[in-house]
């Protein structure tokens, strides 16, 4: 009987408020936006850049998408590029159902004043890593197309970067798009089997760090959460987002960014009642973001991971050998532990602050 390796048993890590300077990788859904969101918030999170793959929407709405929430939360100095326009090798398909018809569900952002910036995405994130090397966190919530194309470019990226959280895949888990893969790893599957083949053999500190529909779909946000947000925020009145409300009612807070960020959920309620998981909201990204920025506290282990490309209809779907059973080196450390109560505490008060700031 095999039995785990040391390497793969839980480690724990602690929230910190120590800098950390970020690249992220989105594709601007509605738990992209809100993990943008926080990040705003956050005096110690250094946005060096943000860039934009399809895959809730296409690419040029992503990046529309991504300029307006940066904008609406007083960060119209970050740069943000456009990446790939298609995943490696198969089809590009998007989730209107799931963020809507724009991304951003309900929500009316004002429309950007910026455009993006001229530069390629993977050329930028290239440009970044080799200017600052040891100092730079990649944060990957879309698919891993231009993470991908930029290790390409650049195989050093795993030496260049101080770290990579990755959103996807689904380990012991229920996928949410098949039923065995996670949506970004469904997307562009290639893409997700070169990032991890790349990191395969790393030390320790380098693997990324994956937050998988195991501990991302334990964050569940739910009414009484956009409720906390707006008390914390300072709102007129009281913000009531519930089920037995039209679909597509809108919000009328007083604070914008709490008012968009409940249009923007609202939607996504709708979407996982309609789909038989509740009037709640799984905000993936959101706890990404949290790992990136340091701020939660959660455990990971070390294995070797495999993404299916091939089988029909096992495409997208990851799996993790926690036990050397393969004898390959670890590619990954997959979040393994977390905790929801303090994810939302820390979201409500953070973001909380941040629309009070912004007025």
């Amino acid at each position: 009987m095999a039995v785990m390796n040391e390497a793969s048993r839980p480690v724990a890590q602690e929230p910190s408020r120590a800098p950390v300077s970020l690249l992220v990788d989105c594709d601007t859904g509605i738990d992209d936006a809100l993990a943008l969101v926080y990040l705003c918030s956050q005096p110690h999170v250094e946005l060096a850049a943000v860039t934009a793959t399809p895959g809730n929407v296409g690419v040029d709405q992503v990046a529309r998408n991504t300029l307006a929430v940066l904008e609406l939360c007083g960060r119209g100095d970050v740069p943000v590029a456009v990446g790939a326009r298609a995943p490696l090798r198969v089809p590009l398909v998007t989730s209107p159902e799931t963020h809507g018809p724009q991304g951003i569900g309900h929500a009316e952002l004002p429309p950007p004043r910026r455009a993006p910036e001229p530069r390629d995405a993977v050329g930028l994130w290239v440009e970044l890593a080799r200017a600052r090397p040891g100092e730079l966190t990649a944060l990957l919530t879309a698919p891993l197309t231009n993470f991908a194309l930029a290790l390409r470019a650049e195989p050093r990226l795993p030496e260049l970067l101080a770290g990579v959280v990755i959103m996807g895949g689904a380990y012991n888990h229920q996928g949410n798009t098949t039923p065995t893969a996670e949506w970004n790893t469904h997307v562009d599957p290639h893409a997700a089997a070169e990032v991890f083949a790349a990191y395969a053999g790393q030390p320790p500190g380098r693997l990324p760090v994956v937050c998988a529909l195991e501990v991302t779909e334990r964050i569940e946000m739910r009414p009484e959460h956009v409720a906390a947000l707006a008390e914390a925020a300072r709102c007129a009145g009281p913000e009531l987002v519930l089920p037995d409300q039209a679909e597509g009612t809108r919000s009328r807070a007083s604070s914008p960014l709490v008012r968009h960020v409940s249009d923007m959920l609202r939607f996504y309620f709708e979407f996982h009642r309609r789909y038989d998981q509740g009037y709640i909201a799984h905000v993936h990204d959101y706890f990404a973001a949290s790992v990136a920025a340091g701020t939660a506290r959660y455990a990971a282990r070390a294995a070797a991971v495999h993404v299916e490309t091939e089988a029909r209809r096992l495409v997208g779907t990851t799996v993790a050998d926690f036990r050397g059973l393969w004898g390959e080196p670890p590619s990954a450390r997959i979040v393994s532990e977390n905790h929801p109560e303090e994810a939302f505490a820390e979201l409500v008060s953070a973001v909380g602050a941040l629309a009070r700031r912004l007025g």
